[in-house]
């Protein structure tokens, strides 16, 4: 018969052994922002390009799926979402108007979902619930539940202004999850349109006219929305409730849009430069222009997208044109002042949209320690007195 002290032993030895493979699992799942990759799509060539942070290498060149026999076009990879929830990577293809979903650990396809007609920018929220898509052709905005991998809503925003003009370009998503942010360009006369949705019930909560080519930033430091427009060579700054004006900060070219981790630096491009004055950064306590605020020079013409790696450590630009294929990248050990360390030829033309992809430990590894431990602390586990610390 066994005493009770054999049975709670036994029943503390179970315990803890769950416990210690219940912490494994969580950090195999959990992404290490301090190393990864950035993914680059690459528009004219239909493949994504997957470069690694710690020596800009690039380790992998995926083609996105399409089948010619049923009608497919050659894709057009357009902007990149990374899903740390999910381990996932989400690439939007124009061509055959759909998202593509593949594994970051290997980068094979794991879901495809159909969407609108002329995929453009997209965003997800903070906890990966929803991807909003943006379809600038037939102007209309498609919600992915993330859990179910399908479209629970399609806003038809064609007649969002008077004129039936417009086009819904960029989004963002607020940090709390509850708003989406659209810009629409295309609107006749000196100004561009930002519309602020509920992601509830997708209905329209606020707007505000901006100038040309708008595009969106935010952070969770602060309540404002970040509008570069490059038409009118300025940033834009709104109050994100309200969606009132609360100040402009002239920037030249101002387009792509980049928020560093801690939301401390906002990072924009001067898409029409040739190099000169290609990428200015905005201090997001004073919102006042910092370090060169003459502007940073690039390698090549047309600096575009932007993108900040998780540590805070580096910066990378895309350089958009047909047969572009460089992707530019910077050192931020003053946050403030992005310096050249590199250029990087990517295995496509038009690199487009970018995003950084955190690491994310083998899980063989994690667990293989923790059975370790499991076998060899129990005793002393259950011998001492757990304290927090």
């Amino acid at each position: 018969m066994n005493s009770p002290q054999s049975l709670l032993k036994a029943s503390t030895f179970s315990y803890v052994t769950l416990s210690i493979f219940s912490v494994g699992i969580q950090q195999a799942n959990a992404a290490n922002f301090s190393q990864g990759q950035v993914v680059i799509a690459n528009r004219n060539s239909g493949n994504i390009s997957v470069i690694n942070v710690a020596n800009n290498q690039v380790v992998q060149n995926v083609a996105l799926p399409f089948d010619l026999g049923a009608g497919e076009q050659a894709p057009e990879p357009m902007y990149v979402v990374y899903l740390p929830s999910k381990q996932q990577v989400a690439v939007g293809d124009r061509a055959n108007d759909r998202i593509v979903f593949f594994n970051q650990k290997d980068y094979g396809v794991v879901d495809t979902v159909n969407v609108g007609n002329g995929v453009f920018h997209m965003w997800a929220d903070p906890v990966d619930n929803q991807l909003w898509v943006n379809n600038d052709e037939d102007r209309t905005i498609s919600v992915i539940d993330l859990m179910s991998k399908s479209v629970v809503e399609t806003i038809d925003v064609s007649g969002v202004d008077p004129s039936n003009t417009d086009k819904p370009h960029d989004v963002i998503l607020d940090p709390s999850g509850n708003s989406a942010y659209v810009s629409f360009v295309g609107l006749p006369g000196a100004n561009d349109l930002v519309v602020k949705y509920s992601t509830n019930n997708f209905t329209e909560l606020e707007r505000a006219f901006v100038g040309k080519d708008p595009h969106l930033s935010l952070t969770s430091t602060n309540n404002l929305l970040y509008v570069p427009t490059q038409d009118n060579d300025e940033v834009r700054l709104l109050n994100r409730d309200t969606l009132d004006f609360v100040d402009s900060i002239a920037v030249p070219g101002a387009h792509g849009a980049g928020m560093s981790p801690n939301g401390q630096n906002f990072y924009t491009t001067n898409l029409p430069s040739n190099g000169p004055m290609g990428l200015f950064t905005i201090d997001t306590t004073t919102n006042v222009l910092v370090g060169d605020t003459n502007g940073v020079d690039t390698p090549v013409a047309t600096p575009h997208n932007v993108v900040v790696t998780g540590n805070g450590e580096k910066l990378y630009v895309t350089h958009s044109g047909a047969s572009s294929s460089t992707v530019s990248v910077y050192t931020l050990d003053d946050p403030n002042l992005p310096v050249l360390q590199d250029s990087i030829i990517v295995g496509g033309n038009n690199p487009f949209g970018l995003a950084f992809v955190a690491s994310v430990p083998e899980p063989s590894s994690v667990l293989g320690l923790c059975a370790l431990g499991a076998i060899t602390g129990t005793s002393s586990l259950f011998k001492r007195q757990t304290r927090k610390k």
